[in-house]
C-alpha cells in the first residue's frame, strides 16, 4: 500500500482486518506455504489412528502421508494434469476469450452506458446484486462476468468501483443459495440429501425443488440486506481509497454516438437471435442438449456442461457484429488482439491458480478436509442440543468447514449422511436440514482466500486500486458475510417456527407433533 492509501484505511475492526490481511504473503506464496503445511500435517497425522468412518463407504478415515515416496511421485507425475484439469482455470480463461473480444470492440462499454441511461442511479446496487444472484443458473458465469461488470458499472456512474465489485461478489457468492431461478445446484444437493434420508427411511422421497420457496424468499433478503450494507457500510468506507489504476485500462464513458448506437442495436439483435435459436433447439424432448432422461438442470445435461462455451459465443458474436457495424473492428485480426489482450490481463491469475490447484488437490487426497468435516459433525451430534440450537449449529459448522473445503457438493456429500438422518430422528425434515446447510455454505464464501475464485476478485479490484490485497477484499466483504450469516439464520429459524413450506412436495412433516 502507498502511504496515502495506508492513511485512508480506517481504524476499528475492519481496518485491523485489512491491515493484517494485507501483510499476508502474495496469494501465490500463501498457497505454497499452505501446501507445505498440508504435507507436514499429513505426515504427522498419518501415524495417528482416528476412530471415525466415512458415512458413504463405512471405511475408517486414514490420513494419507503426502511426503511418502508414493505420494510424492504421484504429486510430481500429476502436477501438470492437476493444473490443466482444475475447473476454475478453464472456466475463466475460455469465458475471458469471448469477453475480451466484446470489450476490445467496445460492445460491453456501449451496452453498459446504454443500461445506465435507463437505470436510476439509486437502483444500481440492487440491480447488480440481483444479477449476481440470477447468474447462479449459469454455473460459474457470475465470477467471470458479473463481478467485473459490477466494478465497471459503478465506475461509470461516478461511484467507487470496488463497491460495485463488492456488491456483485455478495450476490454471486455470498448469496449462492439465494435464487428464484432453479439451477444445477438444486438436483445436486437434493440427490445427496435423499441418500442421507434413506439411511433412516428407505421409502422417503425428496423433491428436487425442496428448498425453492425458501431460496426465492432468501433472494429478497439478500438483495435488500446487500443493498443496505453496500451503501451504508462498504461504500462510505471506500470513500478515501484512491483509484490509481492505469488510465488506459480503465473504462471510458461518453455519450453514445450514432455509429455506436447502430452497432449496439445490431449486436443485440444478433444476441437475441442466438438465444432464440438456442431456446428452440432445447425445446424438443429428444434435444441433444438434454440428458438421457430428458432433463436440463442436471450436471450431466449437455447444456449445463456447455455454459462456458455458450458464454464465449454470447460475447464473441455480438462483439464482432458491433465492431463491424460501428467501425471499431477492421478485420479478424482485431478479434485475435482482443483475445490476446484479455489473456495478458489474466497472466497473474494463471500463476496463482497453478499453486491453488496443487494445494486443493493435496488437501483433498490427504483426507485432512474429510477428517475436519466429520469430526465437526460428530461433535455437534454428541452435544444433544435443542432443535433450534442444533439448526444454528449446522449453519455455523458448515460456515466454518466452508473456509477449508470449498466444494458445495463435496461438503454436503460428507455431512448429509450424518446430519439428515440425525435430524430426522428429531422430527426435522431433510428439506430443513438442507436449507441450514445452504445458509452456512453461502455466507462464508466471500471471505475465504481458499476459494478458487477469491484471487480472481482481488485481480478485478487491482484494476482500479493497484495495491489491493487479500486483506482489502476480506475486510470489504466481512460485513456482508457476518450479516448474511446472522440474518439468514434467523430467517431460517422463523421458517422452522412458523412451519412454512420450504419448497415443493415437502418430504417430511415438521415441526414434530
Amino acid at each position: 500500500m502507498s502511504e496515502q492509501q495506508q492513511a485512508a484505511v480506517p481504524g476499528g475492526f475492519l481496518g485491523t482486518v485489512e491491515r493484517v490481511g494485507n501483510k499476508l504473503p502474495d496469494p501465490a506464496v500463501l498457497f505454497i506455504a499452505l501446501l507445505g503445511i498440508v504435507w507436514v500435517l499429513s505426515w504427522a497425522l498419518s501415524y495417528v489412528t482416528f476412530d471415525i468412518f466415512h458415512p458413504a463407504t463405512g471405511e475408517r478415515i486414514v490420513v494419507v502421508n503426502q511426503l511418502s515416496g508414493e505420494s510424492f511421485v504421484a504429486f510430481m507425475s500429476t502436477m501438470v494434469t492437476r493444473f490443466m484439469t482444475f475447473g476454475p482455470v478453464g472456466v475463466v480463461l475460455v469465458a475471458m476469450l469471448g469477453i475480451g473480444v466484446a470489450e476490445h470492440t467496445g460492445f460491453i462499454s456501449t451496452a453498459i452506458r446504454a443500461l445506465l441511461n435507463v437505470t436510476a442511479k439509486w437502483l444500481l446496487t440492487p440491480m447488480v446484486i440481483l444479477v449476481g444472484i440470477i447468474s447462479h443458473s449459469a454455473v460459474d458465469a457470475g465470477y467471470v462476468l458479473v463481478i467485473p461488470l459490477g466494478g465497471v458499472i459503478f465506475y461509470a456512474a461516478g461511484r467507487h468501483p470496488l463497491a460495485g465489485i463488492a456488491a456483485a461478489f455478495a450476490g454471486v457468492s455470498g448469496g449462492f443459495s439465494a435464487n428464484f431461478v432453479p439451477s444445477s445446484l438444486d438436483p445436486l444437493l437434493q440427490g445427496l440429501t435423499l441418500e442421507g434420508a434413506r439411511l433412516l427411511d428407505p421409502n422417503i422421497a425428496v423433491n428436487t425443488l425442496n428448498n425453492y420457496f425458501f431460496t426465492t424468499a432468501s433472494s429478497i433478503l439478500i438483495v435488500g440486506l446487500g443493498w443496505f450494507l453496500t451503501e451504508k457500510v462498504v461504500e462510505p468506507r471506500l470513500a478515501g481509497v484512491e483509484i490509481d489504476g492505469d488510465p488506459d485500462e480503465l473504462p471510458e464513458f461518453h455519450d453514445i454516438k450514432d455509429n455506436e448506437r447502430r452497432g449496439l442495436r445490431w449486436s443485440l439483435i444478433a444476441m437475441v437471435l442466438g438465444l432464440v435459436v438456442l431456446f428452440l433447439s432445447v425445446l424438443p424432448s429428444q434435444s441433444a442438449w438434454r440428458d438421457a432422461n430428458g432433463g436440463l438442470a442436471t450436471f450431466s445435461a449437455p447444456i449445463m456442461q456447455s455454459i462456458v462455451s455458450l458464454i464465449f459465443f454470447l460475447f464473441v458474436i455480438p462483439g464482432i457484429v458491433y465492431g463491424k457495424v460501428s467501425g471499431s473492428m477492421k478485420g479478424m485480426k482485431d478479434m485475435i488482439e482482443g483475445m490476446t489482450k484479455a489473456m495478458h490481463s489474466m497472466a497473474y491469475y494463471i500463476v496463482i491458480m497453478f499453486f491453488i490447484a496443487q494445494f486443493v488437490i493435496a488437501f483433498s487426497v490427504s483426507n485432512l478436509g474429510t477428517l475436519l468435516a466429520l469430526y465437526g459433525a460428530k461433535g455437534l451430534a454428541a452435544l444433544g442440543l435443542p432443535t433450534a440450537i442444533t439448526i444454528v449449529g449446522i449453519v455455523l459448522l458448515t460456515a466454518f468447514v466452508n473456509i477449508f473445503v470449498g466444494s458445495a457438493s463435496g461438503k454436503w456429500g460428507l455431512l448429509a449422511p450424518i446430519f439428515v438422518p440425525m435430524l430426522m430422528s428429531l422430527g426435522i425434515s431433510p428439506d430443513l436440514t438442507q436449507a441450514a446447510y445452504r445458509v452456512g455454505d453461502s455466507s462464508t464464501n466471500i471471505i475465504t482466500p481458499l476459494m478458487p475464485y477469491f484471487p480472481l476478485v482481488v485481480i478485478y479490484c487491482q484494476r482500479y486500486v493497484k495495491n489491493t490485497g487479500i486483506g482489502t477484499l476480506a475486510a470489504m466483504m466481512l460485513p456482508y458475510s457476518l450479516w448474511f450469516l446472522l440474518t439468514w439464520t434467523l430467517f431460517l429459524l422463523a421458517y422452522y417456527a412458523l412451519g412454512l413450506p420450504l419448497g415443493f412436495a415437502a418430504s417430511y412433516t415438521y415441526p414434530p407433533s
